[in-house]
């Protein structure tokens, strides 16, 4: 009997389960600064396909969720814009981790440790299985990118540029 990578749960996959939600598990080899590119060609998937989760926040500093395709950046502009904040920017690295509860480069958008209003890039929605992180460094799961509405109420934006 051959065994599977065991996988332990994250409050991300215990929140679908939960919910009945169904999720493919994808683990891969952490890289330092390798994003969503970096784990895209270790699993053999279109970067494009891979989802990043940015926790931002607004001029009043209060924290919110943005889910980009993984080859693409955020325009904070058109995103503050689009969600009736007058600035949006990136949070540091130990603010998002105290919102999120979650390792930068391990933030899934499922059950973090504040509630966060969450954006995504409606082109998202053109594919049957988005692949983004499941809670922890070096963990993806592939799910349909209609979850993120039905679990988080998330609303989409287009707010993608292309990366240089």
């Amino acid at each position: 009997m051959s065994k599977e990578k065991h996988v332990s749960e994250t409050p991300a996959t215990q929140l679908l389960k939960q919910r009945r939600i169904p999720y493919s598990e994808h683990p891969y080899e952490y890289v330092e600064h390798g994003g969503a590119r970096e784990s895209a060609r270790q699993l053999g998937v279109d970067p494009h396909q891979v989802a990043k989760t940015l926790i931002m926040e607004d001029e009043h500093a209060r924290p919110l969720v943005v889910v980009m395709h993984g080859d693409m950046e955020v325009s904070t502009k058109n995103l503050a814009r689009q969600i009736g904040a007058k600035k949006v920017a990136p949070c540091s690295p130990e603010t998002a981790q105290r919102n999120s509860g979650y390792m930068v480069g391990g933030t899934s958008p499922f059950a973090t440790r504040k509630k966060m209003p969450v954006w995504f890039e409606s082109t998202l929605l053109d594919y049957e299985v988005i692949y983004l992180n499941g809670g922890r460094r070096g963990y993806l799961i592939g799910i349909a990118p209609g979850a993120l509405a039905k679990v988080l109420d998330a609303k989409p934006v287009n707010v993608g540029l292309p990366k240089d």
